[in-house]
């Protein structure tokens, strides 16, 4: 069984830059897809990024130029560095993994961009 466990989430100010990280619990993290997703108030959840296992990333436009997705597979821990934030990417942020049919989401980290 994968667990996902999402960390560094917070308050910044707009400008400001944040590191989230995705904790997975379980075997062959290298093997799985992943991705972070986001949700804000009133909104559906959205795609922020994905990375394959072949470390292949896709960048939804909004956040293109000013994230970066990453994973560690020594580490089993997936990243999601933020710069330039704005109030509009105020979310909870989610992790997911996946592998053919198996989908796996974290419970969400709760990013704030406020000043």
């Amino acid at each position: 069984q994968v667990q996902l466990v999402e960390s560094g989430g917070g308050l910044v100010q707009p400008g400001g830059s944040l590191r989230l990280s995705c904790a997975f619990s379980g075997s062959s993290f290298s093997l799985y897809g992943m991705g972070w997703y986001r949700q804000g108030p009133g909104k559906q959840r959205e795609l922020v990024a994905t990375i394959t296992s072949g470390s292949n990333t896709n960048y939804a436009d909004s956040v293109k130029g000013r994230f970066t997705i990453s994973r560690d597979n020594a580490k089993n821990t997936l990243y999601l560095q933020m710069n330039s934030l704005k109030p509009k990417d105020t979310a909870v942020y989610y992790c997911k993994a996946y592998l053919a049919t198996r989908v796996y989401w974290g419970q969400g980290a709760q990013v704030t961009v406020s000043s």
